[in-house]
């Protein structure tokens, strides 16, 4: 006999349907998947067998043959155990088989039955309510909040094989899972940290404001201990707020990494990434055998932290130029090529010097100068390119640190933000692929950037008498217009390409170009 279930799987950060073919032959015992199955779906034949005894149904000891259609594309992950089950129930006549169209099943499935949470259950529901012949999707409980973000399709939440069996048989025994999407986006976008818990380097502050306003990616230089890190794990809490398109779309790559914790239903927070310096090319920009979405995907719509960016290798940092540039990352394989989305900030975060104490009055630097222009060329000139704002980090004093006065909370600096970041939404309606300061090209720049007299001059002595390198020229002129829209002025005035001159340390002293 022959039964059809239908599943889903993801490809990248989209969906596609699946249709688990079962068939059943009087032949001797045997268990055939095809369809392309990868590591865990071939193994799912012991989950299957054993979840079908424990749940009290007969597992049939004939020949089964379970087709994974479409058939030319691989198959990983237990999410297809629980529609195989189901599959083989209908062909072996232990169910009805009348509805089986209505309803797509994902699920892993336990030796005792029990259904456990899988992977991508967002992109496979979203993908499902455009598709108006399924009425409804049958998940793990776990992944209800999840799947029910696709709002119009009916969730039904299931805890074991049993379940699943009586609401296909009873339509009525499982309610649809609800869920108030709104009320979970503006319960969940809560921070657990603030700008308000860093004391001193005002002057840090100020370049991260400046760097969440117009999108700028950032580096900061300082001794250990100076608070670099804190200083940028806090930034994403002064970015604008996510919107729930954001919040879905960063969610669904969040979700197909596995990533998403249980019962969690949505990301409302910008994501903050910060993989280790020992982090491989394909750990950052994604990969495997099956590809999977690397640190610039999970943190697109936020922050990646680069700690230590000199310690990185420095083939894995050359990497991050693409995705800087696009806002997305292509994976090619020999059977498929997958794109995934990174549009991200880059902060990071070095040492001036080996050992960490250049220029550092409180601490006696050992290191000579060849050393630390080994250290600091660690970073290529075209990846420094695509970093805006350098700005250097001294050691807090201990008058700061002790210091009572409280300092301002990052809601009061997110407000300054979202104010500057809608005057670039204005200015750049027209504008394709533009959405921030950041995101300026040159023509962009002569367009949107002008200057006066006076700016140009010091521009001038800048290059010329400071050695700042020719490049830095048009990151000043995007530095500084972020600067006027934060102030709220329309045109760019010297103070702001002054200001903007400040934030090129590594041009100016460390970067010798």
């Amino acid at each position: 006999m022959l039964a059809k279930v239908y599943s889903s799987a993801t490809l990248g950060v989209n969906a596609y349907m699946v249709e688990v073919e079962a068939d059943i032959q009087q032949q001797s015992p045997i268990f055939i998947t095809v369809g392309l199955p990868e590591g865990a779906v071939r193994e799912s034949k012991e989950r299957v067998a054993a979840a079908i005894k424990n749940s009290d149904f007969i597992f049939p000891p004939k020949k089964i043959t379970i087709n994974l259609a479409p058939a030319d594309i691989k198959k990983e992950g237990s999410a297809f155990d629980l529609p195989i089950a189901v599959g083989i129930l209908a062909a072996t006549g232990q169910i009805m088989k009348d509805n089986f169209d209505d309803y797509v099943m994902i699920g892993e499935l336990s030796l005792d039955g029990a259904v456990r949470p899988v992977p991508g259950v967002l992109p496979m529901a979203m993908q499902l309510q455009k598709n108006n012949g399924i009425k409804g999707i049958i998940v793990p409980k776990e992944n209800a909040s999840e799947a029910a973000m696709a709002e119009e399709l009916s969730v039904y939440p299931v805890s074991n094989l049993r379940d699943t069996i009586h609401f296909l048989e009873d339509n009525s025994s499982i309610k649809p899972f609800e869920l108030d999407i709104n009320s979970v986006f503006s319960t969940a976008r809560k921070y657990d940290v603030d700008f308000s818990d860093v004391k001193g380097q005002e002057s840090a502050k100020r370049a991260l404001e400046i760097s969440a306003a117009g999108g700028h990616n950032i580096i900061m230089i300082g001794p250990p201990g100076s608070g670099k890190t804190m200083l940028a794990r806090r930034l994403p809490t002064i970015l604008p707020d996510l919107t729930i398109a954001e919040a879905l779309e960063t969610t669904k790559i969040h979700s197909v990494a596995g990533l998403l914790p249980g019962n969690t239903a949505l990301i409302a927070t910008r994501p903050f990434r910060s993989p280790h310096h020992t982090v491989s090319d394909a750990g950052l920009i994604g990969g495997g055998k099956i590809p999977r979405p690397g640190e610039v995907s999970l943190a697109h719509h936020g922050v990646l932290f680069l700690d230590e960016i000199a310690e990185f290798h420095k083939d894995v940092l050359e990497v991050l130029r693409q995705p800087m540039e696009d806002g997305h990352v292509t994976i090619s394989r020999a059977s498929m090529s997958l794109t995934y989305p990174a549009s991200f900030m880059l902060a990071s975060a070095m040492n001036p010097c080996p050992c960490g104490y250049f220029g550092d009055s409180s601490h006696d630097c050992n290191c000579t100068s060849g050393a630390i222009q080994r250290y600091m060329s660690r970073i290529s000139g075209p990846l420094l390119d695509r970093i805006d704002i350098h700005i250097s980090v001294p050691a807090v004093k201990f008058k700061e640190i002790s210091s009572e006065s409280s300092s301002e909370k990052s809601e009061v600096i997110r407000t300054r933000v979202n104010k500057a970041r809608k005057k670039q939404l204005e200015r750049f309606k027209g504008e394709n692929k533009i959405f921030c300061n950041a995101h300026m090209q040159s023509k962009d720049i002569r367009k949107y950037c002008p200057i006066d007299e006076k700016s140009k001059a010091l521009l001038n002595l800048a290059i010329t008498r400071q050695g700042l390198s020719a490049r830095a020229y048009d990151r000043i002129l995007k530095v500084s217009r972020t600067i006027a829209d934060l102030e709220d002025v329309p045109n760019i005035e010297p103070s702001h390409v002054a200001e903007a001159i400040h934030y090129r340390t590594l041009d100016r002293s460390l970067w010798l170009s």
